[in-house]
């Protein structure tokens, strides 16, 4: 399988048939999802969701069949102040039907203490389905940076679980690539792969990261150094949010196809 997959917000809620057939078309072999959509729909594509619709399950799960596309990352799990991460164990029910790899879950949660016992209570319902479990670290938040997340793994104390990388969150933090070559492989289970300014020009961080990041090669980011310091196991998610390019028409086949090429082109340059 490519190492290269295509995350679910980079194709701003592309049908779920849709968005397999277009990841088959341009040659990868994974895809990110979700249960819905988790960002803006500037194509305006008709709404969708996979809860309680047994119909479109059984379409995505056979387009995904006919097309050699697994799901490697099941998305749209948050850890947040006043809800119980238990909540989600319907989804993690869907994605464990859909075969996917492994769930990642984010935390906008205050409350560190909160934040190890809702990820360990998630770890263990993903367990129980067979699913790996990550956390990935959101900058401004608790869980906000690389060190924050392993110790929050550390503390939570699952076997099996790791950290979700991802680039922009990643230098846009602070971390280097030598820090990132020396924390144990074993620990970082999944990649995510954009490039951005050093410096935002955004007023808000998350509106950037949910609305626009650029291909490898369209921003300033040691790419070539963060790829050659994951492990060689880890699958790189392209996660390239187009917001600009979307609203100007440019669809998500033909932005994805050149930011595909120059992941492509980075991964075997390193």
């Amino acid at each position: 399988m490519d190492r290269i997959g295509i995350e679910f917000i980079s194709v701003f809620g592309l049908p779920p048939v849709d968005f397999v057939e277009l990841a088959a078309g341009l040659g990868c072999g994974w895809i990110g999802f979700a249960p819905s959509p988790i960002v803006g729909n500037p194509h305006g594509y008709p709404a969708w969701s996979l809860r309680g619709n047994a119909s479109l399950e059984r379409e995505l799960a056979q387009a995904l069949a006919d097309n050699g596309v697994r799901i490697a990352l099941g998305e749209g799990f948050l850890i947040r102040p006043g809800a119980d991460i238990a909540a989600c164990a319907a989804d993690l029910d869907l994605m464990a039907r859909l075969g996917a790899g492994r769930v990642n879950v984010t935390s906008i949660e205050g409350d560190m203490a909160r934040n190890v016992a809702e990820f360990g209570l998630f770890a263990d319902m993903a367990a129980e389905r067979g699913l790996p479990a990550s956390v990935e670290f959101l900058p401004g938040f608790a869980v906000g940076t690389m060190q924050a997340a392993l110790d929050l793994l550390d503390a939570a104390d699952r076997p099996g679980t790791g950290v979700l990388v991802d680039a922009m969150h990643y230098f846009r933090t602070g971390g280097t690539v030598a820090e990132l070559a020396a924390i144990d492989p074993a620990r970082i289970v999944h990649a995510q792969l954009c490039d951005v300014p050093e410096v935002s020009t955004w007023d808000a961080y998350m509106d950037e990261a949910r609305c626009e990041r650029g291909a490898p090669g369209e921003g300033e980011l040691p790419l070539a150094g963060f790829v050659s310091a994951l492990p060689s196991h880890v699958l790189i998610g392209l996660e390239v949010p187009m917001q600009a390019r979307a609203l100007a028409g440019i669809g998500p086949g033909e932005r994805l196809a050149p930011a595909l090429a120059a992941a492509r082109a980075l991964c075997q340059g390193v």
